[in-house]
């Protein structure tokens, strides 16, 4: 490691900014890691350099749970008392002097680092992520667990010579191919938060853009993934220009980075110019219609501005973060796929959040513990009301004049509120008393707005179709989402009414696939009809078309299985993942391939795959019977760093374990496993 920090040393930088925090102001960090994937640990340095701004006794960094071999203090050992969330540094700090902390360090990171694929026989599927979420770099990196220091940190990656480092910043040093324990540093010039600091290390391939202001844009992509690279980031230049422009504030950071993973906790995390996004939305381009990355893009990115650029101070001020960047966002996409999807778009979510109002569970803005449902879509809806009050040009000016004033820095409400105050010469008292305090969503004023704003949304409330004249609007020249909501609201009737096949005979394929969702009976006249939705340009289409054909007509069962033999489907494997359930269910359908589909089928649940693929291939084993492969891999999933997925696995295992059968052979595997691998199954088999 010596060699490593005189490396670290020589490319130590200062920096003039940074964000004080009580009566220590940390300056900047120049951060080394060394991953241990087969231990998960991580083995690593720090050098931070900070100020005084008031005379003080000792200075502190949390820090979970760390084993520390060095701390020196302007090249001197210093005393320093650990536990297990904090390292405290005891000295008599002077007022005005700086000082230069060293820290070496293990660390076994418990979240926050993800290490997946090591260990087992799999080429190529290793990798390691970071996700911070509010706070928790702590966990790998001696650092704040607050969002109010704000540090300009560097940081040089060691890491395997066959893999690829990716990190915040401009990568300054690319080290030799012939390497074998290769150093990356990546530079940044502005502070942020810590928890923003990312890292992911893996095996991949790059598409270099540029925005049409030169920011360099990186695209990764797995290798094997090439033919998925344009409809994965299709729009990505087109929405950076979009934000650059409309925000009215230059992109603030060297470059722009987007980096899918696998098992990923969320749909993306916006780290400071490095986007880290689940791969579930690496798609071709008929997955596109089905399931594709534009919002999640649009969002991410925008939040380069809200949320990295400008800092909430705490929870209470979060709709600054995530009502802004999916305000953007929805303005992005109005961009590129017009008024309609962005108003219908903003209808869907009014829905959504009157229904919640309604059943007593509305949320302020300004409450610290909200939803998602009031952060990111009440949020949005505040920003589209507060922009139609002052005007456009008033908001965009008053947006600007926010960004510039508070750049790294932290904000709260009423620094934005005074700012658009200042351009639009209004009071909002009123505003901040309807859309951020109040629990209630004013529905009413929703409505008004969107009649006025869109004819088809107007015609939509004032029309007196029904069911009975399907098909008079639904071959009227109005928007597909206007469509959509005709069809929402007569459900029931279509049904009643065995009018779902005039829907399946649709040019829509969005009204196409709404009216396989709703037919349980195919008329036998029809059944040719509903036979060419197999290859509709849509996985979502081909799936439930291909398991309503084969609930239908048994007798044509196998010619099904053989039409889609191919079909593989969305990332998550859903048109494969049903034929080999229907495959291994067929009576007589290629018997002397039975065993080995089922055997693909439960293979499908082991960790080599996301956790997206597993679930789905669990619920089928639910319906056919587990292997004891499968119970494993369903044990091992109670542990998952996904809470989605953990839920969902420990719900099934509670299933299971009604069962006598599978009590008995879920014990006996249980028996087979280790302290930290059977802890849960133990609390469940007392």
């Amino acid at each position: 490691m010596r060699n490593l920090f005189a490396l670290f040393f020589f490319f130590s930088i200062c920096s003039c900014f940074g964000q004080h925090q009580d009566k220590v102001d940390f300056i900047q960090a120049d951060v080394f890691i060394e991953p241990i994937p087969l231990n998960k640990e991580i083995k690593g340095g720090v050098i931070y350099r900070f100020d005084i701004l008031q005379n003080v006794d000792s200075v502190f960094l949390d820090a979970k749970d760390m084993a520390f071999t060095k701390v020196e203090l302007d090249g001197k050992k210093v005393d320093f008392v650990k536990t297990d969330k904090t390292i405290s540094i005891y000295k008599k700090f002077k007022k005005d002097k700086s000082y230069k902390l060293t820290i070496e360090y293990l660390a076994k990171p418990k979240q926050t680092v993800y290490f997946l694929g090591w260990g087992d026989t799999i080429e190529g599927n290793e990798q390691i992520w970071t996700q911070g979420q509010g706070k928790y770099t702590s966990h790998w990196l001696p650092s704040f667990d607050d969002m109010n220091e704000k540090v300009e940190f560097d940081l040089f990656i060691q890491a395997g010579r066959k893999f690829d480092a990716i990190a915040n910043g401009k990568l300054a040093v690319v080290p030799p191919q012939m390497d074998d324990k290769p150093v990356w540093l990546f530079n940044m010039e502005k502070p942020m938060s810590s928890y923003l600091l990312a890292f992911a290390i893996g095996d991949y391939s790059k598409q270099e853009i540029a925005s049409s202001s030169g920011v360099p844009i990186e695209n990764y992509y797995y290798p094997q993934d090439s033919t998925r690279l344009e409809p994965t980031y299709r729009y990505t230049q087109q929405i950076f220009d979009f934000l650059e422009d409309e925000i009215g504030v230059p992109y603030p950071w060297q470059n722009y980075k987007q980096i899918p993973v696998r098992d990923f906790l969320y749909a993306g995390m916006e780290n400071t110019g490095t986007t880290i996004f689940s791969d579930g939305y690496v798609i071709d381009s008929t997955a596109f219609v089905d399931k594709n990355f534009v919002n999640i893009n649009a969002h991410e990115m925008a939040h380069q501005w809200f949320g990295n650029l400008v800092t909430e101070k705490d929870g209470n001020h979060h709709w600054l973060h995530e009502g802004f960047a999916t305000y953007y966002a929805y303005l992005a996409e109005k961009e590129i796929f017009g008024d309609d999807h962005f108003f219908w778009k903003l209808f869907e979510t009014a829905k959504e959040l009157q229904e919640i109002s309604e059943n007593g569970k509305g949320q302020a803005l300004v409450d610290p513990k909200a939803s998602s449902a009031t952060f990111y879509e009440k949020g949005a809806w505040a920003l589209v009301m507060l922009k139609d009050k002052v005007g456009d040009e008033a908001f965009k000016k008053g947006v600007s004049a926010y960004l510039n004033k508070h750049q790294f820095k932290n904000v709260t409400i009423d620094d934005f509120i005074k700012e658009i105050e200042l351009a639009s010469a209004l009071n909002l008292d009123g505003f901040r008393a309807k859309w951020l305090l109040s629990t209630e969503f004013p529905y009413t004023d929703v409505k008004t707005f969107l009649m006025a704003k869109n004819k088809s949304i107007r015609t939509f409330f004032l029309s007196n179709h029904s069911e009975k004249d399907l098909s008079v609007w639904l071959y009227e020249k109005w928007p597909i989402e206007y469509k959509e909501a005709l069809i929402d609201k007569f459900e029931k009737g279509i049904v009643t009414g065995g009018l779902e096949m005039i829907l399946m005979e649709s040019p829509y394929l969005e009204v196409r696939q709404k009216g396989l969702q709703l037919i349980q009976k195919i008329p036998i006249n029809k059944k040719e009809a509903v036979e060419k939705l197999l290859t509709d340009k849509s996985y979502v289409t081909q799936e439930l078309a291909l398991y309503k054909l084969w609930s239908n007509f048994p007798e044509s069962q196998k010619v099904y299985l053989d039409a889609t033999k191919s079909v593989i489907g969305l990332p998550n494997k859903n048109v494969r993942l049903l034929w080999l359930l229907l495959a291994v269910a067929t009576n007589d359908y290629e018997a002397q391939n039975t065993t080995k589909y089922f055997a693909e089928l439960s293979g499908y649940t082991s960790p080599e795959y996301g956790w997206e693929v597993r679930m789905s291939a669990f619920q089928y084993l639910r319906e056919i019977g587990f292997t004891d492969e499968g119970l494993l891999n369903l044990i091992y999933a109670t542990n998952h760093h996904s809470w989605q997925f953990k839920r969902f696995a420990r719900s099934l295992i509670d299933e299971l374990l009604e069962d006598e059968d599978y009590k008995i052979r879920i014990q006996k595997l249980v028996g087979k496993l280790n302290e930290d691998e059977s802890r849960y199954m133990n609390t469940k088999l007392k």
